[in-house]
């Protein structure tokens, strides 16, 4: 069949039905956010995790654009500088930020994008792009549970895990800045949940492009309130 495209041009993208919705997870050490993340990832195809930009040199088996996107001191200042990054931070000498430009390319798209950070990036994402962030907070079912947790990774001496202990009730103090929050007792539970609060934030009006076109042909436009 013949194409009535001119020859040499591309055919006009049409604009996706909805926009995609950022849902940043943010929890203490240990609570399980980046268990639920990985488990929402593996199962929502339109989900995409966002790469973090660091300061940090590679570590083994890390590869450039999976783990991270390994820059220099410089080269990451000069991003925050230009407004690259949706948000960064320098934790212990060390930058850590989120590229600005896909992410905004997957929200025009209709994808979905998750982001594994805490309480402070939550502020900057929300800030830089209002209407597009979801919020998710995990809680764990005690401080103990909490404790125990870390102390079954074995990574860590005990004054480590004092201190993470330390910085999980600072972070715990910041759950009500979120939309939702979910106290992970079960996995499996809490991933249900995640998923609930991501398609419940897919069908948020504001995001739905196409609605506004059918509910004219299907009566009078919304009557301002």
């Amino acid at each position: 069949m013949a194409s009535d495209q001119p020859a040499g041009r591309n055919p006009p993208r049409r604009e996706a039905a909805r926009r995609g919705v950022c849902l940043v997870i943010a929890a203490p050490s240990g609570a399980g956010k980046s268990t639920i993340a990985a488990a929402l990832s593996r199962s929502e195809p339109e989900l995409r995790t966002s790469v973090s930009v660091t300061t940090r040199a590679p570590r083994g088996g890390e590869v450039e654009g999976r783990e991270y996107l390994f820059r220099s001191r410089e080269q990451f200042d000069a991003m925050a500088q230009a407004g690259e990054l949706l948000e960064w931070a320098v934790v212990f000498g060390r930058g850590y930020g989120t590229p600005r430009a896909p992410v905004e390319r997957w929200l025009a798209e209709g994808c979905d994008v998750l982001f594994d950070i805490d309480w402070q990036g939550y502020r900057q994402i929300r800030a830089a792009l209002p209407g597009d962030v979801v919020g998710l907070f995990v809680l764990p079912p005690s401080l103990e549970v909490l404790e125990a947790r870390l102390r079954r990774r074995a990574a860590d001496d005990a004054a480590e895990i004092a201190r993470r202990m330390a910085a999980a009730r600072d972070e715990i103090s910041h759950w009500a800045e979120f939309d939702y929050v979910l106290v992970n007792a079960s996995l499996e539970r809490s991933v249900s949940e995640a998923r609930a609060v991501l398609h419940a934030a897919r069908l948020a009006t504001g995001r739905q492009r196409d609605v506004r076109a059918l509910a004219a042909r299907l009566g009078p436009d919304p009557v301002a309130r």
